[in-house]
């Protein structure tokens, strides 16, 4: 696949993510799936439909102009619901803060922040502990110094997904995984 002369699979870190998520019983019928911009949105759909096809909103920023302020619209309901803000990686954490910012304003109930990568460039740490997210759910692709850890924070492990992944690669069925037949789901 790609640039590579060799066969590579994709792993994805959203298994490790849903399974939590499932384990805190987060997934419920208040549940709203949302993809902090435009770009996401087919991340978030297909994580929506691993959470018993959630429902789906937006957040669509435009700017009308050079040097004119980003406007900022939700597509979709989040009132009274517990908004999950799905994303491939938090750099600076702009886009997921502003977003969780919105999602409150538009009246949901809780806002969490996930993410496979968190490269937590300056300054993500001060704006994703300013308390918008009721938890912020990230995995251990990229080692986070114990010094950016803050309440909200939850690390999770990929070890077990890298390890099943690799087994399956070495017994010639990588294409075989089920990394949803824990949860039920599809």
């Amino acid at each position: 696949m790609g640039y590579f002369d060799i066969p590579v699979d994709h792993v994805y870190g959203q298994p490790v993510i849903l399974d939590y998520l499932a384990s805190k019983t987060i997934c419920s019928d208040d549940l709203v799936v949302v993809s902090p911009d435009v770009g996401g949105v087919a991340r978030a759909r297909a994580f929506a439909k691993k959470l018993s096809d959630a429902p789906l909103a937006i957040v669509d920023k435009r700017r009308h102009g050079h040097n004119v302020a980003e406007v900022m619209n939700l597509i979709g309901d989040v009132r009274g619901k517990v908004a999950v803000m799905v994303d491939d990686m938090i750099d600076t954490a702009g886009t997921i803060t502003k977003g969780a910012a919105l999602l409150h304003q538009e009246g949901a109930r809780e806002v969490y922040a996930c993410s496979t990568h968190a490269v937590f460039s300056p300054p993500a740490i001060e704006r994703l502990s300013s308390g918008l997210f009721q938890e912020v759910i990230i995995t251990n692709t990229i080692p986070v110094s114990e010094k950016n850890y803050f309440p909200q924070l939850t690390v999770l492990s990929v070890a077990n997904l890298l390890g099943e992944t690799i087994w399956r690669v070495h017994d010639d069925c990588s294409g075989a995984f089920e990394p949803f037949s824990t949860l039920g789901i599809d």
